[in-house]
């Protein structure tokens, strides 16, 4: 390259090349993105020290894919190691980056071995390594905030208590009712929509394509288990009414699946599974 662009040089120079001529120089080109094809990169998130002396391994995980959700069962392609393969990791992959989705908790004796999750997907393989280091070490909160700021445990904010009522036998081709029942300490207080000030200067234009949580309570339902995705009827936040927050999911596939209503008060939010088994029946057209 700095042959070329000294010879360039010396072109323009002695009039051999058209003043007007442009030298192409390498050029930062933007991230591909990929709907398809790509693989999936487990991460690990930092561990939890428990109260009984052992400890919680926290991970999350990267779908490359900007579509395309993977159903990868617990087995060689999808495995913690050492100790028994399914640890219940997630098994059905939503794209783009997924943080703190999975736990495994181990001894009090566990010292600086290493826990293993293993993604194999399209032809790659991908691993994260878990280890009590004492830099990772993080807390609960930190999670139910999202990795926000947090203004620390004196708080007085409680984080929403999340149930999901049981759901009846589940056949393919039948809608099934999702009902998640949520109860929280009313914080924090909604804050009424600022007046605009007489004369003031209109506000920066905001990014609307990056959803914030609103004061309130809400619920959203994510895929974390299953062997074909799963359609819900709502996307986003479900507004909490009476305490409750509805919807309802749609099979494709006959087996057993987990879902997950996450709540949320704006600031912090919790989490609730519900495994469901879809047994074969006559689909409706």
């Amino acid at each position: 390259m700095r042959v070329l662009l000294r010879f360039m040089m010396c072109a323009l120079t002695a009039g051999l090349v058209p003043v007007h001529a442009q030298v192409q120089l390498p050029t930062v080109n933007p991230q591909t993105q990929f709907s398809t094809g790509q693989d999936v990169v487990p991460v690990y998130e930092g561990w939890l020290r428990n109260r009984d002396g052992t400890f919680t391994f926290v991970f999350g995980y990267f779908n490359r894919n900007w579509k395309e959700e993977l159903a990868i069962p617990a087995g060689p392609d999808n495995k913690l190691e050492p100790g028994t393969p399914d640890r219940g990791q997630p098994t059905y992959f939503l794209p783009r980056r997924q943080r703190w989705v999975f736990r495994v908790q181990v001894p009090k004796d566990w010292g600086q071995q290493e826990l293993v999750w293993t993604i194999t997907a399209h032809g790659r393989i991908e691993r994260a390594y878990a280890q009590l280091i004492p830099e990772e070490e993080i807390l609960e909160r930190l999670i139910m905030t999202r990795g926000n700021l947090n203004p620390g445990e004196d708080d007085p904010n409680k984080p929403p208590s999340v149930s999901i009522a049981p759901v009846p036998s589940a056949t393919l081709g039948s809608p099934v009712t999702l009902t998640a029942l949520v109860t929280d300490d009313g914080l924090p207080k909604p804050r009424p929509p600022r007046e605009p000030r007489p004369g003031g200067i209109p506000q920066a234009q905001t990014n609307s394509a990056v959803a914030r949580p609103r004061a309130g309570l809400f619920v959203s339902w994510f895929q974390y288990r299953g062997p074909a995705k799963v359609t819900f009827d709502t996307d986003g936040l479900i507004a909490v009414a009476s305490g409750q927050a509805v919807t309802t999911a749609h099979f494709s596939m006959p087996g057993t699946y987990v879902l997950q209503a996450v709540a949320t008060d704006g600031a912090l939010q919790t989490r609730a599974d519900v495994t469901i088994t879809v047994k074969a029946g006559e689909a409706k057209p």
